[in-house]
């Protein structure tokens, strides 16, 4: 169930947001900055008449792709694959591919899983790509009545390894400050930038991965972030079962609720003692899954399997899994497993009870 990392896959960037988010905005600005100099765009569109792309700056540096008559998540994800497989010979100078990465944006209504899965688990991409990071949009003025009204915004913050708040200015900071608030009950770990007329420094973008552009090792602490899962107030107020407690004090300055929006997210993480056998792994993850998938946003974790001296990582997005990547060694001393959770409507203690359940192994 083991495979190898391999480090020349090519990264990809997916960047979504809801609708007038100002993904747009952002792409004319990221074009400009040497780190996507040599960058492929893809971008997305659902409709007959394709515009967006007319509205990103083009430069001779910079190859925009635009696939349009349908949404990325789901009528046209025949075409991302046939434009990932083919774009590697098709932007090729002698015989040399043109582009080191790819960034990819979605059309706002776009549910991110279905592309993450694609990225992640279909034979042809999978083995030319990797995930570099999901970078989500999110509008300071609209946002919490976006949230509000639409599943898959809370699903493209639940999924983000960056969240990018704009239109600040057109705020409180209260209004602003109670936004960053839910969107941190949502995806504790992703760290939170504020932009200004699009404009978003293009290493806070990148290299959000397991594995950095270099390719010479695999920074797992700061992939997992299991401490903003320990540190952040959330939905889940359970102990942390990852050496830390939670806080769970509030500014009592504010007169409003700041808990009067229930996104249905639980997020949370947890360290297993006791190694775990390679059936036991695949028992659990596969009941979960099976019973649990659609509920499951996202999972990243590294395991310790019995009898094997490198640890595994693992990264699920719903019911869908990436091959488990053997790491060469353990990045610190601590041996134990510890995976961060973020799922919709289930809590530590499901999790944990399966767990147990199928294996007799407690978290």
């Amino acid at each position: 169930m083991t495979a190898s990392p391999k480090k020349t896959l090519i990264p990809v960037t997916l960047l979504t947001g809801f609708l007038g988010s100002g993904k747009t905005t952002l792409l004319n600005q990221l074009v400009q900055q040497p780190e996507f100099s040599d960058a492929l765009i893809i971008i997305n569109e659902f409709g007959e008449m394709s515009l967006d792309h007319m509205l990103v700056a083009h430069s001779t540096e910079n190859v925009i792709m635009e696939m349009g008559n349908g949404c990325l998540c789901c009528t046209i994800r025949g075409d991302l694959v046939k434009t990932l497989r083919d774009i590697t010979w098709r932007f090729s100078r002698g015989g040399e591919r043109h582009f080191s990465r790819v960034l990819i944006e979605t059309t706002g209504l776009a549910d991110p899983a279905p592309i993450l899965h694609t990225l992640m688990t279909h034979p042809q991409i999978a083995s030319r790509y990797r995930l570099d990071g999901v970078v989500t949009l999110v509008d300071a003025c609209a946002g919490q009545h976006t949230l509000d009204q639409h599943p898959e915004a809370i699903k493209q913050a639940a999924v983000a390894d960056v969240l990018l708040l704009s239109k600040q200015d057109l705020v409180t900071d209260q209004d602003y400050q109670l936004l960053q608030q839910r969107l941190r009950k949502i995806n504790p770990a992703a760290p939170q930038w504020s932009v200004s007329q699009g404009e978003a420094s293009a290493e806070k973008l990148l290299d959000l991965g397991l594995f950095s552009s270099s390719g010479k090792t695999a920074d797992v602490e700061r992939w997992l972030r299991e401490e903003a899962f320990a540190d952040t107030p959330h939905v889940d107020k359970t102990p942390s079962h990852c050496g830390h407690e939670h806080h769970h004090g509030h500014d009592h300055d504010h007169h409003h609720d700041v808990n009067r929006h229930d996104d249905h997210i639980r997020a949370f993480c947890f360290a297993i003692e006791t190694p775990l056998t390679e059936q036991q792994l695949t028992t659990w993850l596969e009941v979960l899954m099976s019973f649990m998938g659609e509920n499951i946003l996202r999972v990243k974790g590294i395991l310790n399997i019995k009898d094997q001296d490198r640890p595994l990582v693992i990264h699920g997005v719903q019911h869908i899994f990436h091959p488990p990547v053997p790491l060469p060694a353990w990045p610190t001393e601590d041996r134990r497993s510890r995976l961060v959770f973020i799922t919709r409507d289930i809590g530590r203690e499901t999790v944990e009870g399966a767990l147990k359940a199928l294996t007799g192994i407690e978290g």
